[in-house]
């Protein structure tokens, strides 16, 4: 590749394995939520750093930047219930640029719906969508989590996201092992909530020898992205609708569900507005179910379908990305050298809430390497 190589090396549990440099300050600038502050020309840049931290990593690196620029991709979809069944006729539907979807489900007879119904009944030759053997998990580009144990009933209280958190952490870890073991190189998606932890427990995982030491030879974080942010915006561009409020401003960023920050504006900032734009976008996922409904078309289509495909595209898009520690949602697009952030002037007290929310999810850090 044409651009210029600078090396760091950094602590790998924190810091990122490649990241693109726009000036030489990028080579010792911050890891954490502070990367939402900067503000810099970002359409070109003078190189990418590789940190010598993680084993092999320019080798690792380029075998990534292979997948993200074939013209056309393979995804392979792992969970076909509510939101991974919606997930794949979605990108049935949209896919420009997808040669193929591979789904996998316990329940074949899922599969072989899904197979017979996209590729007979849906008048579009591709992508083609074909049922999955076991041992074909990972050899694609993309690979789509979906899968999730104990979805809470209509009714129950609390963050029903952070209910799964437990079982689906530990429904992971199958998943992860078998990406190491494959040298998986390709998009890790991690769609099943709760999405911001369960990626850093799939970047985690990956990189644990059978001794149960890290050795960071998985997954490099880059490789790694979460999907529920873009319903999260989506939802609050209604709720702003419905106060009479300008949605054109709007932002949205951190975790999908408890600690995600809505704000009207990013400089032009109103705490008490931004606050209840929160509120009520959060606590729209719970009106839903109390209505007899669960609330997982929008998540499969906003979140992550047209997410997962502006990414591959190269186009911005709303996510979970590696950031110091944790995966943090924001609007970001991957680039042959890493992640660019859409970095803007941000009111102070909009920083300060976007550091209250990074840090509650370092909170979790102890939960995320169980």
């Amino acid at each position: 590749m044409s651009l210029r190589t600078y090396t760091v090396e950094r602590d790998p549990f924190t810091s990122r394995a490649f990241f693109p440099v726009f000036s030489t300050d990028d080579l010792t600038g911050p890891e954490g939520v502070e990367r939402l502050f900067a503000i810099r020309n970002t359409e070109e840049t003078n190189g990418v750093a590789l940190n010598t931290a993680f084993p092999d990593v320019e080798e690792r690196y380029r075998a990534f930047v292979g997948h993200l620029i074939r013209p056309e991709k393979r995804l392979n979809v792992v969970g076909l219930g509510d939101v991974g069944g919606t997930l794949v006729t979605a990108l049935k539907l949209l896919g420009d640029g997808i040669r193929e979807i591979g789904v996998y489900d316990p329940n074949e007879a899922l599969c072989h719906r899904y197979e017979m119904e996209l590729n007979q009944v849906l008048d579009r030759e591709k992508p083609l969508v074909r049922i999955l053997h076991e041992d074909e998990l990972f050899d694609c580009d993309a690979f789509l989590f979906t899968a999730s144990r104990g979805v809470p009933p209509l009714g129950a209280a609390g963050d029903v996201r952070m209910l799964q958190f437990e079982k689906n952490r530990d429904m992971l870890k199958a998943y992860t092992k078998k990406a190491r073991e494959a040298h998986f190189s390709g998009l890790f998606c991690q769609i099943s909530d709760p999405v911001d932890q369960l990626s850093r427990c799939a970047f985690l995982q990956s990189n644990r020898d059978e001794a149960g030491d890290y050795d960071f030879k998985g997954l490099l974080p880059e490789q790694v992205a979460g999907f529920g942010l873009g319903v999260m915006k989506a939802r609050a561009a209604y709720m702003a609708r419905r106060l009479g409020v300008d949605e054109g401003p709007l932002r949205a960023y951190g975790p999908h569900g408890a600690g995600l920050v809505i704000a009207n504006s990013p400089a032009e900032y109103n705490s008490e507005l931004s606050n209840e734009l929160t509120r009520l976008t959060v606590s729209a996922n719970r009106e839903v179910r109390a209505l007899g409904f669960k609330p997982y078309i929008a998540p499969a289509i906003s979140s992550a379908a047209l997410s997962i495909l502006f990414l591959l595209r190269g186009e911005e898009f709303h996510g979970a990305i590696p950031m110091g520690g944790v995966y943090f949602g924001c609007v970001s697009r991957m680039t042959p050298a890493g992640s660019v952030i859409r970095g803007e002037e941000l009111h102070p007290d909009l920083k300060a809430r976007l550091r209250a929310a990074w840090a509650d999810l370092r909170e979790v850090e102890d939960q995320c390497r169980l």
